[in-house]
């Protein structure tokens, strides 16, 4: 009866998945929903209409978000990033579509104004897909979208391969106001540049090993702060004090990712260094992440007052100078990084440098970096300087 009702309204939320999906992707949800994200997936896994319909309403819902509401839009690509991890080919085939995979892209072209995060988003989705199922040839329509973005000097975010793995329980979430111990960004007693303690033996004592998992706490602690910055700051108008603070936890976490490198071709725990190339693996893509941010900073200092600010993403056919959505002015975030609790431990903290060589500003050649290229196991920086 549903999908008849659907044939002959065509509202793609009448369909027993499309209104669970519609449920999914409430703007006024506090954060997802985990168990109707599972039960979408076995609505499409055991109906024969189930992968169809729930694209109609996936569809349906990002026109009817996008440039307006983008809670939505960012509800929808997490419930269509689960089923991808959970469904079979039926959904695959139709996910990998090229024409569905170009709808994507124009959600975060120029004109729609969109935010860095869901330009991120969509990006990371494309490339998932491409390294799952690039040697599949009915499935080859997102690896040639893929092709074309990159021809068009488009960055994509590296993948952690792990993370392709079926969801049976959510990960834990970053909270959107995550306390930092005062231990985040300790100090060496010998330079005064922060440090991640980190043990220089391959073989490491329960103490050590407890040490050394704190130690990353803290690590992803200030993964996460750096993270929301990138998603909350807007290229050429920023706060300088936010720039300050950005710049110096930037530069704290060149110093980690080299110890922690470090550490990784000394140790001999297989568990231990599943983690710490999965840390590596997003340190790099938070590094990628602040080059393109930058650019786009400088492309806004040269732009006229009242300019919008250079997208992610050109897509050649879109106007770069179409009217988006007004930027809405926020207080400074290093007003909202002391209520996290880290202005105070930031706020002596000096330049430090890496021990591959002092961070650099990016340049033209770095459009050219692939970051698919590198090891798992280096630094953003050394895998810059080869």
């Amino acid at each position: 009866m549903t999908s008849f009702l659907s044939a002959v309204t065509g509202n793609p939320f009448s369909t027993p998945v499309g209104s669970k999906i519609e449920q999914a992707t409430d703007g006024s949800l506090a954060s997802e929903n985990w168990a109707l994200n599972m039960e979408i997936c076995d609505l499409i896994n055991e109906t024969e209409d189930g992968p169809k319909d729930a694209i109609k309403a996936i569809r349906k819902r990002l026109q009817q978000a996008v440039g307006k509401n983008y809670t939505i839009v960012m509800f929808t690509l997490t419930v269509l990033e689960t089923c991808v991890k959970n469904c079979g080919k039926r959904f695959h085939v139709l996910v990998c579509n090229k024409e569905f995979v170009n709808e994507l892209v124009r959600l975060i072209g120029p004109k729609n104004g969109p935010p860095q995060a869901v330009q991120e988003k969509v990006l990371y989705l494309i490339q998932s897909w491409v390294d799952a199922f690039h040697r599949h040839p009915d499935l080859r329509g997102v690896v040639e979208v893929y092709t074309e973005l990159k021809a068009k000097g488009v960055e994509f975010p590296m993948t952690d391969l792990d993370s392709m793995a079926p969801i049976h329980t959510p990960k834990k979430s970053v909270p959107a106001k995550a306390e930092v111990d005062p231990a985040v960004l300790s100090r060496s007693p010998g330079n005064g540049e922060p440090t991640l303690s980190l043990p220089t033996i391959p073989s490491l004592t329960p103490e050590q090993l407890t040490k050394l998992r704190s130690d990353l706490d803290i690590l992803q602690t200030n993964m996460a702060v750096f993270g929301e910055m990138l998603n909350e700051m807007t290229p050429g108008n920023e706060h300088p004090s936010d720039i300050q603070l950005f710049n110096e936890l930037h530069t704290t976490l060149l110093a980690m990712q080299e110890r922690l490198v470090e550490l990784l071709s000394r140790l001999s725990n297989d568990e231990m260094t599943a983690d710490l190339l999965r840390i590596n693996d997003h340190l790099n893509n938070l590094f990628l992440r602040y080059s393109r941010y930058e650019k786009n900073r400088g492309a806004a200092k040269d732009t006229s007052a009242g300019a919008a600010t250079d997208s992610l993403i050109d897509l050649g056919s879109e106007a770069v100078g179409g009217a988006g959505p007004a930027a809405s002015s926020i207080p400074a975030l290093s007003k909202h990084m002391e209520s996290m609790g880290i202005s105070s431990q930031l706020a002596n903290i000096s330049s430090v440098s890496a021990k591959s060589g002092s961070a650099k500003p990016a340049n033209k050649d770095d459009s050219d970096f692939d970051m698919f290229a590198q090891s798992r196991n280096v630094s953003y920086e050394s895998s810059k300087t080869g």
